[in-house]
């Protein structure tokens, strides 16, 4: 008898928690959590809940809802007030705590209201691993499942259940919120935001001949650096039109350089990153 697969694992996994609510952002993670618990709870079991927030793009809150729309599933958008939390706004490196909070507290509320027995993330194996997430500390202490990192499930495994099910997601680029572009110490406000939205819709734009999967733009504070793809690196430097564009969105007057992408690359930038990887 062949073991259970991943995704067989996963959906049995849900089939335990009872109705779900899933913490839906519209990236893979998240996504493959909610078709594996509409899989094992039917579509009335399961509903997805996304942030409405100056933090998480608009087009993300668009396909989010789409997604639930082709499961079947209802979707609740809801505004989060994480504005009104000083140690957000202050934009320390716990800002992802306060961010989650936010988030799961608000996602809980929606769940005791609509009668929902667990709240759920896409938390994976690899973000565990990596260190240094303050939300998941944040949503671990809310009671929020976890059902990829609870089975071991890392990105590349996720990834596969997508490709499996045939979700759009599977090779949808990671996206963290727009407040993880913005330099630890510098304060995070709306126009901040929107200016960093409007910068990587108008990269991605005009980049798109080159088949860039990445384009992160990091404001800094005085300056601005975009970060895509490697083989994207010298095209990017040599557009007088990706340049204006970024500058315009808001930037005007910043220096910008062009880097290639890493992840994580705003927490190397913190005076003991290993400090932050403890709390």
């Amino acid at each position: 008898m062949l073991p259970p697969s991943a995704a067989d694992r996963l959906v049995a996994e849900l089939a335990g928690y009872g109705r779900t609510l899933v913490a839906l952002s519209g990236g893979v993670d998240s996504s493959v959590v909610l078709a594996a618990a509409a899989r094992a709870l039917g579509p009335d079991g399961v509903a997805g809940v996304t942030a409405v927030s100056p933090a998480v793009p608009a087009a993300e809150v668009a396909e989010a809802a789409e997604f639930c729309a082709r499961l079947g599933v209802e979707h609740h958008a809801v505004r989060t007030r994480e504005m009104d939390v000083a140690g957000y706004r202050e934009n320390g490196p716990r800002r992802c705590y306060f961010c989650k909070s936010t988030l799961l507290d608000t996602a809980t509320r929606v769940a005791e209201e609509h009668g929902f027995a667990a709240v759920a993330t896409g938390t994976n194996a690899s973000d565990v691993a990596a260190g240094f997430r303050p939300g998941i500390r944040a949503a671990a202490e809310r009671g929020a499942r976890t059902p990829l990192a609870d089975l071991g499930l890392d990105k590349g495994a996720v990834r596969a259940i997508a490709r499996t099910w045939g979700l759009r997601t599977a090779d949808k680029p990671a996206a963290a919120c727009l407040s993880s572009r913005i330099a630890y110490g510098v304060a995070i406000t709306p126009a901040r935001l929107a200016r960093v939205e409007r910068a990587e819709a108008a990269a991605r734009r005009l980049l798109a001949a080159h088949h860039v999967h990445n384009v992160r733009v990091r404001d800094l504070g005085g300056s601005v650096r975009l970060e895509v793809d490697e083989h994207v690196v010298e095209p990017a430097r040599d557009d007088p039109d990706l340049r204006a564009a970024i500058l315009a969105a808001g930037f005007d007057g910043a220096a910008l350089t062009v880097e290639a992408f890493r992840s994580g690359s705003m927490n190397e930038m913190l005076t003991d990153p290993e400090q932050w990887r403890r709390v």
